[in-house]
């Protein structure tokens, strides 16, 4: 009896041993697994919540009034990748699932929203640089119909927040035209 109390134990240990880096109450947002891409930490600084100001462009050209929103990061699938959420004041909310494929040295970003919901994720692709910014694409074209891409950048990351900037570029990136920023404090 004894021996099957402690084969049992031990099968009961090897099955949590799967969540040892999810989140937990000394880890609320969840650890990097250390078996994970060691470019699962790129995205290690924003781990956590930042209180932030969200300001997109009309249609028009001006911008609109900020909004204020949660931005809340996390380790998910045990330290594997990481998820976003935001949690906007007039009501959107959106997040994305982010994995870092090796084959093709790439983060592979997928978006979701609760204003566009969609039968299929919009992704982007790209990795962090050596400045420290993190910088993905999506092909996209203009209103116009030229060819681009729509980047996004984190910039400024430090242990007090981020800034973060969706911008059209030409495939060249010598145009540039910002669409949406965000400002995050800690």
């Amino acid at each position: 009896m004894r021996l099957i109390t402690k084969m049992l134990f031990l099968i009961s240990c090897a099955a949590f041993a799967q969540y040892d880096y999810d989140a937990s109450e000394a880890f609320p947002f969840g650890q990097a697994n250390p078996n994970a891409p060691a470019q699962v930490k790129d995205f290690d600084a924003l781990i956590g919540e930042c209180h932030c100001k969200s300001t997109s462009r009309k249609q028009d050209g001006t911008w609109n009034d900020a909004v204020n929103m949660i931005w809340r990061w996390k380790y998910i699938m045990n330290g594997m990748g990481v998820q976003d959420e935001t949690l906007k004041a007039d009501g959107g909310h959106s997040g994305s699932i982010r994995q870092f494929i090796t084959d093709s040295s790439k983060w592979f970003v997928h978006y979701y929203s609760s204003k566009t919901p969609s039968p299929k994720l919009s992704t982007w692709t790209g990795n962090k640089r050596e400045n420290g910014n993190i910088v993905l694409y999506r092909e996209q074209k203009a209103p116009n119909g030229m060819d681009g891409f729509y980047r996004l950048t984190f910039y400024d990351i430090s242990k007090l927040g981020y800034k973060w900037i969706g911008e059209w570029v030409d495939k060249t990136e010598k145009i540039v035209y910002p669409t949406w920023k965000i400002e995050c404090k800690r």
